[in-house]
């Protein structure tokens, strides 16, 4: 009994994940618009309704999503917070991190960026994890009084750079640059931490 169970459980979960995965890939596709739980269910390859056994509707499973890619980004910045790195090689990597989600998966980045369109509460919580490991990596560079300032600063400019790269306007042709060496620049531009 308990074994049958259990065989059920991790089953209910391989295709939990199965739904997350094709919902990830649809919204990489075609943005929210593409994500349908008909669809979803159709990609994963199973059943039509069990899409909807897991999830209530298109908005709970945007907001799994949404809160997945915090708490990856979340665990990402922790380990580097908790590593031997430099606290300026740590912040770049915090901020190039963020970047790389923008870049290969705008329609995803764009909704960490909005409010959950399901129930908020673990999407909220995994981005204030996520956010106290920034500004504690920013703070080490700056010092801690001036993490949330200078956090906002570097959070604006990466958008923006991901913004212009995404729509095609941050042509190294042009503008003599890439997105790398601009986060570069605007780390550089940090003040040093209070002595």
């Amino acid at each position: 009994m308990l074994l049958r169970m259990a065989r059920r459980s991790e089953t209910a979960a391989a295709t939990r994940q199965s739904l997350l995965d094709a919902a990830g890939a649809l919204l990489d596709i075609g943005g929210v618009d593409a994500v349908t739980l008909r669809e979803v269910g159709a990609r994963a390859g199973v059943s039509r309704s069990a899409a909807y056994r897991h999830f209530v509707d298109k908005d709970a499973l945007l907001t799994v999503l949404v809160t997945n890619a915090l708490s990856e980004l979340g665990d990402a910045l922790e380990t580097v917070a908790a590593g031997d790195d430099s606290p300026e090689q740590s912040l770049r990597y915090a901020v190039l991190s963020l970047y790389d989600i923008g870049r290969t998966r705008p329609h995803l980045y764009r909704l960490m960026f909005t409010d959950p369109p399901g129930d908020p509460t673990a999407a909220v919580q995994a981005a204030g994890r996520t956010w106290d490991s920034f500004l504690d990596i920013v703070g080490r560079n700056v010092g801690p009084k001036r993490a949330e300032h200078y956090g906002a600063l570097l959070l604006t400019n990466v958008h923006g750079i991901t913004s212009l790269e995404s729509s095609g306007h941050l042509v190294s042709d042009k503008w003599q640059t890439s997105a790398e060496e601009l986060i570069d620049t605007v780390i550089g531009l940090l003040p040093a931490a209070p002595a």
